[in-house]
């Protein structure tokens, strides 16, 4: 196998983020922050429904978004960006210290973290460092059931040929 071959194959996974807010201020302000701080794959968009449209086609390890958008709140976009891809893990953002909205997106996305605007660069970097790994566990847990799955199967197949072998 030649060198490009292998550095394609060992090449370490890039976690992928996506920021959903109206403002683009917000939106650049932290692209820029992941792209200073981090090796992630960051993507944003300032429309919910622009995000949707690409979570329909691109796999999202995690994904920040305000709660006050003009076309779609916060928690009806992380409702529906669950039920596309459950597993990415879902982080509200809102200048608003509406508690009473935290708690029903807690209760009904899943929510993995709520953070007020302004948002502390560190804390916020500690927060999806954290949601990553419980999203790489996740990831490496599905990972293990599929083996075991297979295997499983591939038992039944030999068990299932030996008794027709004594049959």
């Amino acid at each position: 196998m030649n060198s490009m071959g292998r550095n394609e194959s060992t090449e370490a996974y890039r976690p992928r983020i996506l920021i959903v807010d109206d403002e683009e201020l917000v939106t650049k302000s932290l692209q820029n922050l992941f792209r200073l701080q981090s090796d992630y794959e960051v993507l944003a968009c300032t429309s919910a429904r622009e995000a949707l449209s690409l979570a329909e086609n691109l796999t999202m390890d995690l994904v920040i978004t305000d709660y006050l958008m003009p076309e779609m709140d916060g928690i009806t976009f992380l409702s529906r960006l669950k039920q596309v891809q459950p597993q990415t893990i879902r982080v509200l953002l809102t200048g608003y210290a509406d508690k009473e909205n935290a708690i029903r997106a807690i209760n009904s996305v899943g929510l993995y973290q709520y953070l007020e605007k302004p948002w502390d660069n560190e804390n916020l970097l500690m927060i999806v460092r954290n949601g990553l790994e419980k999203r790489a566990l996740i990831r490496a847990l599905e990972n293990k059931i599929a083996e075991l799955d297979a295997a499983h199967n591939n038992l039944k197949s030999i068990q299932n040929e030996l008794i027709k072998a004594f049959m």
